[in-house]
């Protein structure tokens, strides 16, 4: 039976998507319904209708999966900022760890499973980042987030993912927007200022503000810089991105600053960071510690060793390990993260690090010329995973232990695949989570030579 657009049917659901969809089977053929949960019955709407599979929305809850709570967001399931509001945290963190198991069987075909799921101690106001696009609303401009797979923009005024200062600094530009008669930058026809609102707070409680424009000012900054230090206390800086690019990129190159340093610093795991507004920094504080403390551990770094960051950024893991090890080297290919890694050793008082703006192959030649080798390569690579040069030239380097720091089950297992025929076995795992009530999750994963 083939189905149809419009079709209702009643839905057992049994499994959960990689994108946090529920599955279930009519027929033989793959139902997927977003917002639903294993363990679910529902009654089922097709809203769209494919040869093998369809989409369906649940329009009633028949019999609720014993994992099922009730949604605390009135943004939720609109919003595409979540996936999980909807189940308890225990069952997310075993459907994150069955995912990650799955993909080892699954693409890399090795049984290896991950030693455990570290879960948040807070699934609510954890995030230190936000950005939040702007649009034309009913009642002037508003922010919240782009629906799933979309450029719509849902209003939101209280995300429960982020600190409460992020939806006061918001409410304080969106007035300001208002006194102001600011447009909103339309993508099609390239035209308005208001792009989106980027935000960044660390530990302290210092936030940075940026704006990013589609233009080279705004008017009345003044107002701005009073409103916000009127609604948030804890602003310490206040920038403008400009950004006059067709791109779905949020910040350009160009920062100006008009209040502040153009900076705020964190503290992590001891050492303190530098983070301007295109500083690679991870969005869950805690989270972020414990991950790089399984790579620490994971790493067994010693004092005579030489390690390698290879996808350094502005050096945090790296300079997180560098007071273990004789000598710590980063390569990154993008400039400003390299200068930023540099100052964060040298404000972190770290003699021992060498900071290369390269790419692999260039970085590595320049490490041999200086009779470096590394014992130890850590692996923080995009989400796509490495490319398949890199895998190479990794194994050619032969170092004793790969730690290799995943945001992608999938990509992560098809790297452990293309490893093993190059000399190197995962042989341990851990997963954790950064990003509770959303479907990503990290992953360390140390390989050793298999020999």
């Amino acid at each position: 039976m083939i189905m149809q657009k419009n079709d209702e049917f009643v839905l057992k659901i049994d499994a959960l998507t990689s994108e946090g969809s529920g599955i279930g089977r009519k027929d033989g053929m793959a139902v997927f319904a977003y917002g639903t949960a294993p363990g679910d019955t529902v009654l089922a709407h097709v809203i769209k209708a494919k040869k093998n599979y369809c989409v369906a929305k649940a329009l009633q809850i028949l019999e609720p999966s014993p994992d099922r709570i009730e949604n605390d967001c009135p943004a939720f399931p609109a919003c595409g900022g979540c996936d999980f509001r909807h189940i308890s945290y225990d069952a997310e963190l075993r459907y994150k760890a069955e995912r990650i198991n799955d993909a080892f069987a699954r693409i890399a075909g090795t049984d290896l499973k991950i030693e455990k799921m570290y879960g948040a101690s807070a699934c609510a106001s954890y995030r230190n980042k936000a950005q939040l696009p702007f649009a034309s609303g009913k009642n002037g401009v508003c922010t919240g987030f782009y629906a799933s797979r979309s450029h719509r923009v849902v209003p939101n005024t209280r995300c429960r993912l982020q600190d409460s200062s992020f939806d006061a600094a918001a409410a304080a530009v969106r007035d300001w927007a208002a006194q102001t008669h600011a447009s909103v930058y339309d993508e099609t026809t390239g035209r308005g200022l208001l792009r989106h609102l980027y935000m960044r707070r660390a530990c302290s409680g210092d936030l940075m503000v940026c704006l990013v424009i589609n233009g080279k000012t705004v008017a009345n900054p003044d107002l701005l810089l009073q409103l916000l230090q009127r609604a948030v206390p804890g602003l310490k800086t206040l920038c403008l991105n400009i950004n006059r690019n067709d791109t779905n990129v949020v910040l350009s190159g160009e920062t100006q600053v008009l209040f502040g340093d153009g900076y705020i610093e964190d503290v992590l795991c001891g050492l303190r960071f530098r983070i301007s507004p295109n500083s690679f920094y991870q969005v869950n504080h805690d989270q972020c510690e414990v991950l790089y403390g399984l790579a620490a551990e994971f790493a067994a770094p010693k004092k005579n060793d030489v390690l390698l960051d290879l996808y350094c950024g502005t050096g945090t893991i790296g300079l997180t390990m560098a007071g273990r090890v004789q000598t710590l080297v980063g390569i990154e290919t993008v400039s400003p993260a390299v200068e930023d890694a540099r100052r964060n050793a040298a404000e972190n008082g770290v003699e021992n690090a060498l900071f290369l703006c390269a790419d692999a192959a260039e970085g590595a030649r320049q490490m041999a010329e200086q009779g470096l080798k590394p014992n130890i390569i850590v692996l923080d690579p995009p989400r796509k995973g490495c490319a398949e040069d890199v895998l190479r030239l990794t194994a050619s380097m032969q170092p004793e232990r790969i730690v290799y720091v995943s945001c992608d089950p999938a990509t992560l297992a098809r790297d452990i695949a293309r490893f093993a025929p190059l000399g190197y076995t995962a042989v341990r795992a851990a997963g954790v989570d950064l990003f509770p009530r959303t479907k990503h999750t990290e992953t360390v994963c140390l390989f050793l030579r298999a020999d």
